[in-house]
């Protein structure tokens, strides 16, 4: 007879493992960095969105020479005080510094996985 009384603290139990299943994981995936670089190009699209999670994301263009086809970069900003940089540069030729963070488990979070540390504008 212990047992139906024990079924719902498994229960819960399997259920609170679960999360903390994801949520080291999901720290984890944007604690630490796949890869890290630079990119240059000009500031096309910035905006912040989502229906529920809404995040920041943005797209430059990337010019190798003058006459190519330019290349998009698309990456997300977690930081407020970056995304306002971004804002206050929009059309302008800027310097990106990024993380790639691989296997982000939620859109919650970016909808890329190149996040935006760093803005600096070319002159």
């Amino acid at each position: 007879m212990t047992r139906p009384k024990r079924l719902p603290l498994i229960l819960l139990a399997v259920l609170a493992a679960a999360v903390a299943i994801f949520a080291a994981y999901a720290w984890i995936t944007l604690q630490v960095s796949y890869a890290e670089g630079e990119r240059a190009g000009y500031l096309q699209k910035f905006s912040r969105k989502g229906w529920i999670c809404k995040t920041w994301e943005g797209e430059i263009l990337l010019t190798s020479m003058p006459g190519a086809i330019p290349e998009r970069f698309e990456f997300s900003v977690r930081d407020d005080l970056v995304a306002k940089q971004l804002m206050a540069a929009m059309g302008k030729r800027v310097n990106l510094t990024y993380s790639q963070h691989k296997g982000v488990p939620s859109a919650c979070f970016g909808e890329t996985e190149y996040f935006i540390e760093k803005v600096t504008l070319q002159q």
